[in-house]
Order: C-alpha cells, then structure tokens, then sequence
C-alpha cells in the first residue's frame, strides 16, 4: 500500500492503533534516519495490522474509526506516526508523545542530507528547504520553490537536479509498504496481544497491567485518559507514576489481589468505581507520607509499590485510622522501603502483604511480623548508613529523619520539618566535608559520597558554605545558631571536623544516625518498641578503588555522558543506582550509570555503565539482564549504532 494512501486511511479513521499499544518514543536521529532511508529508497521494513470490526475494536485517540473492517497497527507506529507528523504537518489523532519530535525537518538541496531547524545555520540559506512545507504544497507547489531558487543567479545552473531532488522527496509518498495482516474470528485481545510480543521480541514486552487496560478501554474507552489526567496531576505535585503503577491499587482496591489476571472478570462500572476509591486512598497515603515522614517529592518516596497495600488497608478501614493506627502504617511503609521489600518480586510480595492484611485480626501487626520475618530484626544499625551517593537506599532514610526531627538549617536556624517548610522549597543536599578537599586528600568515591557526609540544607545556606571545610565554617554556624549542628547529628567533637579525622567523622555520625533513626520509627510505634527488638543484618560495604583511581574525573566523566544521553533526545539516566537482590530486597551493588528499564520504553534490555568496577560486579550486573558497559566509547557506539540507528527495526 502506498504511503500516501496508509496516511489517507488514518485520517479517514480506517487505519489506527490498538488500545494497548504505547506512545510515541522515537528520537530526531531516527526522524532523521527514516526519511533519509525513504529518500534514497532503501528498505524500511513492512507493517502489521490487525484488521477487525471497528464496532468492537479498543483503539488509541479520540478520533473516530470508520465502519466496518478496520486496520490496527501491531507493527509499523513509529514509523507511520512519523511519516504522518512530518507531512501532514500534526501528530495524528492516536498521538502521544513529544510532537517536537518530527517538528521541523529540514533538506539540503546540494548535500542531500536531513536536519532539524536551526535558525543560525538556516534562516539564510534557501538551500535548506522545509520538508513539510514541500509536503502541504506538493508537486503542484514546486514553481513556487521553483521561483525562489531561480532568484538566486548563481543556483540556476543547478535548478535541474534540485528540482530532482525535490521530486524525489515527494515521491516517498508514492513508495508502497507492504502490509500484512492478522485476521480471522480467533483473533481474541488475548491472541493478538501474544502476537505483539513475538513481532516485538527485541523490544519491552506488553505487561499484563498493559493488557488488562486495554481490556477495561474496550469497555469503557476514557479510562486511560482519566488515568492520566489523575497522572498528571500526581506529576505535577512532585510524585511520577506509572499507568501500571495506577492500575495495581485500583486492582488491589477491586480485588484484594496484585494478579491483573482478577481485574479481567470485572465489569467497566465496578472499574470505574474502583478507580475513583484508589485514587482518593493514594492522595490520602500521600498526604500522611509527606505530612507525617517528610517524604514529599519522587526522587525520595522509597518503596512506592507498598503503596498498593496501603491502599487496599485504607479502603478495607474505610480511611478510618486514628493517630496511632496511622503511624503503624507509616512504620510499616518506612520500614518497606529501607530494607527493599518490593524493589524485586513486587508482585509476590504484595499479594502476600495483601493476605496479611485480609485474613489477620490484627493486620497491622501481622503486615510487620511478616516483614520482620522476610528480613530479619527491624532496628537500624550504624553500619545500614555505610551506603553512599544519592541511589543508596538509606539516602530517603536520611531526608526523612531530617523532615521528622528537629533538624535545622544552618544559615537561618529555622526547623526543616515537613509542615514548617513547604513543598514549593525543596531541600538539596549538601556534602558537610567538601568533595574537592576530600579527592585532594586521596578519599575514595565511596567515601567522599558517603551518606554520613550528607545533611539536607536550603539552596541559599549550601550555596553560602560552598565549599568550605567544617573546621572552617562549624564554629560560626554554631555561634549564629547553638544547637543547629547537633539538630542534624553533628558530632561535637570539634577534632572530628578537621579533614584528617573525615573517617572517625563518618563513624560517629553514623552512630547518630542510627540512633535518631531508631527514635523517630518508636515514635511511630507509640512506644510499641518490640517491633525494634533483635539484631538486623547489615549491608556490604563498597569495594575498594584502586590507589590511581580518579574519581573526581569519573564523577565529572559520567554526569558529561549523562547529559550527551539526554541530547539524544533518551532519557536520563540514574546515577549510582541502587541495585537490589529481586527476592530479598538487599542491596547488592551501587552501579556508576544505569537504565534499569532501558534506553527506551520499546526496548527490553536494561543497561549499565560500569566504569572501573571489579569483574564480580560486571558480572553480577550481567547474570540480572543488564547490557554492560566498562568504557564511556563503547556505551556511545551502542548507542549510536544499535539505539539511534534503529529506524528499520523498531516499532
């Protein structure tokens, strides 16, 4: 079928996309590599459709399918998506994504080559044509570029091959894709979605949670825009979430259970009621974590996926819970989160926290007997604040020691507890022993990034101590504000505050720490402290760097690569993540650079920077299903090569 005809049957609604099909992830660079490889007529691979009876047919958008049998794309979205956007000029009505995206391509009429706008380098060469522009005027338009061309004497002894060219760009519409298709009454949701995945191999599979939206979209087809509405206005409050996310507590609401297999057996209505009762638990959750542990934001709301569970208890009590019952919650989630409970099999051990909760007549005690049972004693210990860099999991552990106690700012004396401070003033963290003196001295990264050499400041008070060692700027916080120092658990011990003693620093702050950590989770018992009885393990520290190692340079290295990522038009990625064993939630290594769900939401294979790491490490990395990388060259040849260069293969 000719381009120009699949983009007519979008328009007229006879071609679309199936409701569980996700958005639109491509990059420029594919744009790019697309209409390059279309120019020069070189493969770019067929489509898939699944045709069916649009009166039964779950599709994406809110534009309306014509009657009868209807095309779903299974493969072919990315593509078709941009070839629609750049000529047609508008992202089509299924669209979701970043518009900008195939906004603005540009062709060189001497060097044949695609690009973007750019006004410095364009504005004043006619060479430079717009792509869609050339589209919307089409053959019948091209005396006019005919004309601006001619108006330059030195380019009329070329106006035959531009007029070539431009043809030629017009002529990708005639180019024919050919387009297979998957029919027949067989052809259930449940059948055509295993097709997707098998067509879709190299990329992220559906997730159940995917199927079972598109089944509630077939009978009720607002639901995921309600969601993301609800999305949205989380996003915009600090918290991101996932549909997935979303769609596990309305399950847990409806179902008792974490399985989407029970969401299936329900009706639209019983979905939608379900929706608006999760949704209003999830606000209420989130008010008590923010209000009550200070856990106001995204990047320190440790343990989401318990959550769900909370949930499922706020609507089993009704949102009923007195002060005592609440912070037993609270306990409980805190806890979740510092020992990893769902950061591996998230669902097993939410349908087992859900039992917990269903069959117990105490269920809150039997929500933490189960957790202490899983992990061992639920008393934090100095060693759980030996982790370091902001992707440990005791870094949330430390913000929100700072939002529940009495910890103060250094350069105002005013208390940063929750309710006082605000969520439009986030704290940032601040380094209490400058990076730049410890690497002078010959700190290891693990050191200088140690939790214990973190506090949380305002953005004036870090930007005022810079990068000032404590000898220097302790003694006159403390005659500005006696007690501030101690309000973040400095010790006093003013020989601990020169650089020669950073290590005994790090282990007497780790001590109070611990100790405050310990006091702040009895509070939340009420005085209920057998919760806090009996020794807990304590994890692994850092491996050693080799004594040559720069780690101020690979610091610099990695957030330079982070950025280059980014202009790719990928996502960030996430510096020292946390990486934890997916059954027992222990952290088993802190990995330089990572993408634990990929490069992009279209690919399966979660990825990894390792730089300097020692052998058990890139092994560890590689036996849970992460692409490895030791050196910054070979992460940006994959990128280019296997990520960018992909405009044939992807959907």
């Amino acid at each position: 079928m000719k381009i120009s005809t699949i983009l007519d049957h979008v328009d007229s609604g006879h071609m679309a996309l199936p409701e569980f099909q996700r958005g639109y992830v491509w990059n420029r660079d594919q744009v790019r590599g697309l209409f390059d490889s279309l120019y020069r007529r070189h493969p770019v691979g067929g489509l898939l459709a699944w045709a069916t009876d649009s009166g039964t047919a779950a599709y994406r958008g809110d534009g309306q399918l014509a009657t009868g049998v209807v095309k779903l794309l299974l493969d072919g979205q990315q593509r078709i998506t941009t070839l629609y956007g750049v000529v047609r000029g508008r992202p089509p009505k299924f669209f979701e994504g970043n518009e900008q995206t195939f906004t603005g391509l540009h062709f060189h009429l001497e060097h044949a080559t695609f690009s973007f706008y750019q006004p410095v380098k364009m504005r004043d060469d006619p060479l430079w044509i717009d792509v869609t522009e050339l589209f919307k005027k089409g053959t019948a338009g091209l005396g006019t570029f005919i004309t601006e061309l001619s108006a330059q004497p030195e380019m009329l002894p070329r106006i035959g091959d531009y007029i070539g060219k431009l043809s030629q760009i017009l002529g990708i519409l005639a180019i024919d894709l050919h387009i297979e298709e998957v029919t027949g009454a067989d052809k259930s949701l449940d059948v055509v979605v295993d097709i997707f995945n098998r067509v879709n191999s190299g990329g992220t599979k559906l997730s159940k949670g995917d199927l079972a939206l598109a089944k509630i979209c077939a009978d009720w087809p607002e639901a995921r825009e309600e969601m993301k509405i609800k999305l949205k206005s989380w996003s915009d409050a600090g918290y991101n979430f996932s549909l997935d996310w979303l769609l596990r507590s309305v399950n847990t609401v409806l179902t008792g259970e974490a399985k989407f297999n029970f969401l299936h057996e329900k009706s639209a209505q019983e979905v939608r009621g379900a929706l608006t009762d999760a949704t209003k638990a999830i606000d209420s959750c989130l008010n008590i974590i923010a209000g009550r542990l200070g856990l106001d934001h995204d990047q320190v709301l440790f343990g989401r996926y318990a959550i769900p569970v909370m949930v499922r208890y706020l609507a089993l009590r009704r949102g009923m819970l007195d002060a005592a019952e609440r912070d037993k919650l609270l306990f409980w989630f805190a806890q979740s989160g510092m020992w990893g409970r769902f950061s591996g099999s998230t669902e097993s051990f939410i349908d087992q926290d859900l039992a917990a909760i269903e069959t117990a007549d105490a269920p809150l005690d039997a929500l933490l007997e189960q957790l202490r049972l899983w992990h061992g004693g639920l008393r934090v210990e100095p060693g759980h604040f030996s982790g370091w860099s902001l992707g440990a999991r005791f870094y949330p552990a430390l913000y929100m020691l700072t939002r529940m106690g009495t910890a103060c700012d250094w350069g105002t004396g005013i208390a940063l507890k929750a309710e006082m401070l605000g969520k439009l003033n986030r704290l940032e963290v601040h380094h209490i022993f400058p990076k730049a003196q410890l690497y002078k001295h010959g700190h290891s990264r693990s050191e200088v990034n140690a939790l214990a050499n973190f506090c949380f400041l305002t953005k004036e008070t870090n930007l005022q101590i810079s990068d000032r060692r404590p000898e220097d700027y302790f003694p006159k916080i403390e005659a500005l504000h006696p007690g501030a120092l101690a309000s973040q658990w400095i010790p006093m011990d003013d020989a601990l505050w020169k650089i020669k003693n950073y290590r005994s620093f790090l282990e007497a702050r780790k001590q109070l720490l611990a100790d405050e950590a310990n006091r702040c989770m009895l509070g939340l018992l009420h005085g209920e402290g057998k919760w806090l009885e009996g020794a807990s393990s304590i994890m692994s520290t850092p491996t050693a760097e080799p004594e040559d190692f720069d780690a101020n340079a690979e610091e610099q290295a990695l957030a330079a690569l982070n950025e280059w990522v980014t202009t790719q038009g990928l996502p960030t990625g996430l510096l020292s993540y946390d990486f934890a064993d997916p059954q027992t939630g222990a952290q088993q290594a802190v990995f330089d650079l990572a993408w634990p769900l990929g490069l992009q939401a279209e690919l399966s294979a979660p990825v990894a920077v390792l730089l300097n790491e020692e052998a058990e490490i890139i092994a560890l990395a590689s036996r849970a299903g992460y692409k490895c990388f030791t050196s910054i060259d070979s992460f940006k040849d994959y990128v280019l090569k296997d990520i960018l260069s992909s405009a044939e293969t992807n959907l």
